[in-house]
């Protein structure tokens, strides 16, 4: 049985982490009014998720991801890393080919967080 998923990201900077998302991937955002913190709903084309502030200080960045690492499917992988990096994102692990299934790659936000993309190809190799 798949089990829905919700996602969550963590900011030290609430607002600069919404422009990112926004720019990069054009999410929607609103706040969640009624809780405890400030936490801001994200609407997306996939899962639903939620931006907050980071309750502690990241930890530092060695190798790999910091957390659970959360990829987001695109249409056109070039176009999306573009877009990022435009937003202020870094290139963690550049395009790869997952052969016979799609094209991956890593990214990291302006708040340190690891994330991913993938557009599927079965021609990927």
């Amino acid at each position: 049985m798949n089990a829905p998923a919700y996602f969550e990201i963590q900011a030290a900077d609430v607002k600069r982490a919404i422009a990112f998302y926004t720019s990069a991937f054009g999410w929607k955002f609103a706040r969640a009014d009624g809780l405890p913190i400030e936490y801001w709903r994200i609407e997306t084309e996939g899962p639903r998720g939620g931006v907050l502030q980071r309750p502690a200080p990241a930890p530092k960045l060695e190798r790999g991801a910091n957390a659970f690492v959360c990829s987001m499917e695109v249409k056109d992988f070039d176009a999306t890393a573009k877009k990022i990096a435009g937003a202020g994102g870094l290139t963690a692990m550049p395009k790869f080919p997952v052969p016979g299934v799609c094209w991956h790659g890593y990214f990291v936000d302006p708040e340190g967080n690891t994330f991913g993309v993938f557009q599927p190809d079965p021609n990927a190799k």
